[in-house]
């Protein structure tokens, strides 16, 4: 089996990037779908079941079975290589496989809300809401790249001022908008 090892890598690299893909797309579908909610009629309607159709064919086409498959590739390649669950980094990794486990979940709690047309969320807060994929992104690969536990402090001082850097140009983004609500 460990002959094949870096087609399993090839393959789960390739779902990972798939299934985040499809994490950064759904909150800005969920962004369009909050904000059609505000339309008048009948620009609401069709909007709103447009976007509805837009959401469930990338959930269900292309985000969860990227991620079903990730996961099964990861298994199989920690299952090759079970000493990489004895590397300190490989735990900090795991645990934001896992964040991003209960990330993707959340998206999958407010896409069937969406989908009865139950808006509880702002488009500021989705847009905010958008943005944790790409911190768990930064920290995995970062994670990977290094295979250090302890230079991983750089990276979580990188992510917050990433973090930081993000909340800067979505508060920009929002003052262009409110400008030119056309922007």
């Amino acid at each position: 089996m460990s002959e094949y090892y870096n087609y399993i890598k090839a393959l789960h690299l390739i779902f990972v990037i798939t299934w985040f893909a499809g994490l950064f797309y759904i909150p800005r579908l969920f962004i369009y779908h909050i904000e059609a909610s505000e339309k008048p009629s009948p620009e609401r309607e069709i909007l709103t079941k447009q976007l509805q159709l837009m959401t469930k064919r990338l959930w269900f086409i292309i985000t969860w079975p990227s991620a079903i498959l990730c996961t099964f590739f990861a298994i199989l390649l920690l299952a090759i290589q079970p000493i990489l669950l004895q590397q300190p980094w490989m735990h900090i990794k795991l645990g934001f496989v896992v964040l991003l486990v209960l990330y993707h979940l959340k998206n999958h709690y407010i896409f069937k809300q969406l989908q009865q047309d139950e808006i509880k969320y702002t488009g500021n807060y989705m847009r905010i809401w958008n943005e944790g994929a790409t911190l768990i992104l930064f920290a995995v690969i970062f994670l990977v790249i290094l295979k250090s536990a302890i230079n991983w402090v750089f990276g979580v001082i990188g992510m917050v001022v990433l973090g930081i850097l993000l909340m800067l140009g979505i508060r920009l983004y929002k003052r262009i908008r409110d400008k030119n609500p056309e922007a």
